[in-house]
């Protein structure tokens, strides 16, 4: 098998299927990538699009052709030497009625083999909760559903069951139960009734009720249950009495949707009631959830973990230490022709400003979402911020982007997670109260400076452990309580003296075992679960859709405070990199983007031309005033949503898109309209998904419609397309500039399906669009010479070959791009603020490699994204080494390197955008 050298990220799912992967194989070989990288495999919900609602952890997923379908893609991976890297959801998984574990949850409540494989808080200060399970999936209220007869018992012949039916949803009625059910039946049932009520007591219920429920399902059969069913209707008086008294006796109670927020008292995945948080922090949990991948990995199958939602987790670094030694000791039970010496582990972790993985979880490091922020940072002009912010201020009138956070974690904590927030403050008021000196705190207290707290958390989360807060997140606590502490009151800042101790200032492991040491490590482990899905609710998808002082500085993982840095930052991260995670992805997109790759390199130029920008959006909204209207709440749409709207029309408009082509301008529109409805809601300011404003929602969609497709609008459109060529070339120079850099800097490249090609997609779902994979295979190699791919480079050929050239060449030198020394390389000369280069070195082996950045003037209007010779002027490399002609090569061109210790850009840069340089020494 060959070394890890690039992955290319695959989404599964029914109708891209691993037998359709399988056939591609040979093109992603040719390509020269070593890994396909999955979604995940193991089953999920029925019609899922991505795989991370997994309800049977046990099995391949059949819907993408089971575990033939994964042998037979695996073995095609093998003719060609490549591997398989999987994701994996160890946080949680789908409930309902899919999920066989939750159906027996809700059946045997904490009498379930399953009660504890789920994150549930079953002691609850409210009566009604006390050892009950929230169920917040009724379209309306709990009584009127009832009475409505919304949700009615029903009866499962094959399985001999009973369940509550509510839309697609399934709740089971605990067998024990149907004695009271039954009772209403003939002898035979009745009879039946009085054995399945001794199920009450006793161990194992489930596995003794199954000859029950068989005998069950035999006898109906035979005589229907239809007189049974027809006593529970909750639509007379007598049924609606005795469904509420049944529903009563089970270990959950159903409530309107309404009620998560407040109420919910089991962990999700942020706040997704259809995602239940699962406790793999218990070894049972753990082995029932990864018992299929350890198999998979042993049998030769898998070559490498991405783990999804690290933050979730109960202890990240104990579960990824526990998975290293696990998957470790199974790389010995591989077969000889799948044999491995190591398999990485890769997390999916969000990194703040300044913060690094941790080093001792004893992962490979993590999926890259870092370095699609610090590429982006690199090619924003500082020069444009200034003109920029003052542009999306008088338009917005929004705050600047930290408080902006500030505020939407507020909401966030008062809305969307607030149960999650209460269980934390009461976890808090018990460890207050197990010590005399805290116990007159008041939970009033302690909420507000908990709150206050969250809310000025600059990273996802710390990890506390039994020995307190590691050094390394020290300052971040440190931050937040500096924060907390400006915005409360001096009342309050004794309770944050007490947060600070308990939230890792005094470990656990000083208290004696014991009621307040076991409290003490909930209310750690509880905070810390809350704060990760406050801030990405919060900054992704909350505050990302609020501010757009340039959109290409908001996506998943980017630093939107910083909206450049310079040269030294990117080389010192690199540097890093190599020293502590050689191996780390390195993404510039993902299944997770707010808009494409390439898509964000094009509305960077936007920094370069700011006064430019500023005067056209003055234009635009001039010529837009007659498709404005007025609502009862104001101008629709107002002047933010609109300039979102212009930035992401420049940003996404597909490079053959004709002003004047009225079905691709229609299909075009579809796609705007769902980012459209989807940024509105996320920004919950006149539109939320709890909710929906549908005036405001058809205004800001009717807007797309006047603009691109009717004809009163054409000069407007026009103009736009216009503005789109203005930076499109531009845009293609950064493209191609991050493409080189994704693939030669310390690290793993890894590259997106599909976007061989240019990518200018919008969020989800837009970006999981069905990829023509037969017209790529079809351009890949076919011998067009790089003249002719430059004249032609709107297809997107041009991206391909050279993410073809540079693959090859990672594959040929492999120690070079993996373990290669990293040293930055000194530019002078005019223009040497507008260049990027370093070089990669071996003993045997040395690579140059060099990119434009800030470039919109240098290409003066060329038509093509390739600065013309002469503009470079003197601006040249100062190498550290003098390359020899006669054994170095670059990528395309040729005679551009002389026996010198200067490369000048003008010879460097003649005949393509970038270039890479390698010398055998």
């Amino acid at each position: 098998m060959k070394a890890l050298s690039a992955t290319l990220r695959l989404q599964f799912h029914a109708d891209f299927s691993l037998d359709q992967a399988a056939a591609l194989v040979p093109y992603f070989a040719r390509l020269g990538v070593s890994h396909l990288y999955a979604s995940p495999l193991l089953r999920a919900r029925p019609g899922s699009a991505h795989g991370y609602d997994v309800v049977d952890p046990g099995q391949v997923n059949p819907q993408l052709g089971g575990e033939a379908a994964l042998e037979r893609l695996v073995a095609a991976l093998r003719l060609h030497g490549m591997g398989l890297i999987v994701d994996v959801v160890p946080n949680h998984m789908a409930v309902g009625s899919d999920n066989p574990w939750w159906q027996d949850l809700l059946a045997w409540g904490r009498r379930s083999r399953y009660a504890e494989f789920f994150d549930i808080q079953w002691h609850s200060p409210d009566p009604l909760l006390e050892g009950q399970l929230l169920l917040p999936f009724l379209a309306a209220d709990y009584g009127a559903m009832l009475q409505g007869g919304e949700i009615p018992l029903r009866f499962d012949a094959a399985s001999g069951q009973f369940h509550i039916q509510h839309h697609e949803q399934r709740f089971a009625i605990c067998p024990a139960d149907y004695g009271e059910i039954l009772a209403h039946g003939n002898a035979a049932l009745q009879s039946l009734a009085t054995r399945l009520s001794g199920l009450r007591s006793g161990d194992d219920p489930a596995a003794r009720a199954k000859p029950l429920l068989a005998e069950l399902a035999a006898l109906s059969r035979r005589q229907p249950l239809d007189a049974v069913l027809n006593a529970f209707d909750s639509r007379t008086p007598e049924g609606f009495q005795r469904l509420h008294a049944l529903l009563e006796r089970q270990p959950y109670r159903l409530a309107s949707w309404r009620t998560a927020a407040d109420d919910i008292n089991w962990r999700r995945f942020f706040d997704v009631n259809e995602l239940g948080g699962l406790r793999v922090e218990r070894a049972a949990v753990f082995e029932a959830t990864h018992g299929k991948l350890f198999e998979l990995i042993g049998r030769g199958l898998i070559d490498g973990l991405r783990i999804d939602h690290i933050d979730g987790l109960a202890d990240p670094r104990g579960y990824c230490r526990k998975l290293r030694r696990r998957v470790d000791r199974l790389l010995a039970q591989r077969p000889l022709e799948a044999a491995l010496e190591h398999l990485p582990i890769y997390v999916e972790k969000i990194l703040g400003a300044d913060e690094h993985l941790h080093r001792d979880w004893n992962v490979d490091g993590s999926t890259g979402y870092e370095f699609m922020n610090q590429v982006s940072l690199l090619q924003h002009d500082p020069a444009g911020e200034t003109e920029l912010a003052a542009l999306w201020s008088a338009l917005s009138e929004r705050p600047e982007f930290s408080e902006e956070v500030r505020l939407a974690r507020q909401q966030v904590l008062n809305g969307s997670l607030a149960g999650d927030f209460e269980s934390v403050a009461q976890a808090l008021l018990q460890v207050a109260r197990d010590d005399l000196m805290s116990r007159d705190l008041t939970l009033g207290a302690i909420r507000r400076a908990l709150q206050a707290l969250i809310e000025h958390y600059p990273v996802y989360r710390t990890y506390i452990n039994a020995c307190g807060r590691p050094a390394a997140d020290e300052a971040f606590f440190q931050q937040a309580l500096r924060g907390a502490r400006q915005r409360l009151s001096e009342a309050d800042w004794p309770v944050l003296d007490h947060l600070q101790r308990w939230l890792g200032g005094e470990p656990w492991c000083q208290l004696p075992p014991g009621r307040a040491r076991k409290h003490l490590r909930h209310a750690c482990v509880r905070l810390q679960q809350l704060t990760a899905p406050a801030a990405a609710k919060a900054v992704e998808d909350t505050a990302f859709y609020r501010s757009a002082l340039l959109l290409s500085r908001n996506d998943v993982g980017f630093d939107a405070e910083h909206f450049s840095a310079p040269l030294e930052a990117f080389h010192q991260q690199c540097l890093e990199r190599l020293e502590q995670f050689p191996d780390n992805l390195l993404s510039t997109a993902t299944h997770d983007h707010k808009r494409g790759e390439d898509s964000r390199a094009r509305l960077a130029v936007l920094s370069e031309r700011s006064n430019w920008f500023a005067s056209r959006v003055e234009h635009w909204r001039e010529l837009a005033s007659p498709l404005r209207c007025t609502l009862a709440d104001g101008e629709a749409p107002a002047a933010a949503d609109e300039l979102l709207l212009y930035q992401s029309l420049l940003g996404s408009w597909p490079l053959p898109l004709s002003e004047d082509d009225p079905l691709a301008l229609e299909a075009y529109a579809e796609r705007l309209r769902q980012w459209q409805r989807k940024a509105l809601r996320e920004a919950k300011l006149r539109s939320s998904w709890s909710a929906p404003n549908s005036d405001y929602e058809q205004a800001c969609l009717d807007f797309i419609d006047s603009l691109l497709l009717e004809r009163s609008s054409q000069q407007l459109r026009h103009s736009l397309a216009q503005a789109v060529q203005a930076i499109a070339c531009p845009g293609a120079l950064n493209s191609l500039a991050q493409c080189l850099l994704r693939m030669t800097v310390p690290g793993v490249p890894d590259l997106y399906q599909g976007n061989e090609y240019w990518d200018f997609s919008l969020v989800d779902p837009d970006n999981r669009r069905p990829v023509d994979f037969a017209a790529r295979r079809q351009t890949l190699g076919d011998g067009t010479h790089m003249a002719q791919l430059l004249q032609d480079w709107r297809s997107g050929r041009i991206k391909q070959a050279l993410i073809n050239q540079v693959l090859e060449r990672r594959q040929q030198y492999p120690q070079l791009f993996l373990r290669g020394q990293y040293l930055p390389v000194q530019v002078q000369g005019r223009h040497a603020d507008r260049v990027l280069a370093f070089a990669r070195l071996t003993a045997t082996e040395r690579a140059i490699v060099v990119v434009p950045r800030l470039a919109w003037s240098l290409l003066d209007q060329s038509p093509i994204p390739l600065i013309p010779a002469q503009n470079w002027d003197d601006t040249r490399l100062i190498l550290p080494f003098a390359l020899s002609p006669a054994n170095c090569s670059g990528l395309f061109a040729t005679g551009a390197v002389t026996a010198s210790k200067e490369l000048w850009l003008s010879t460097a840069l003649k005949e393509f955008p970038v270039n890479l340089f390698i010398e055998h020494v």
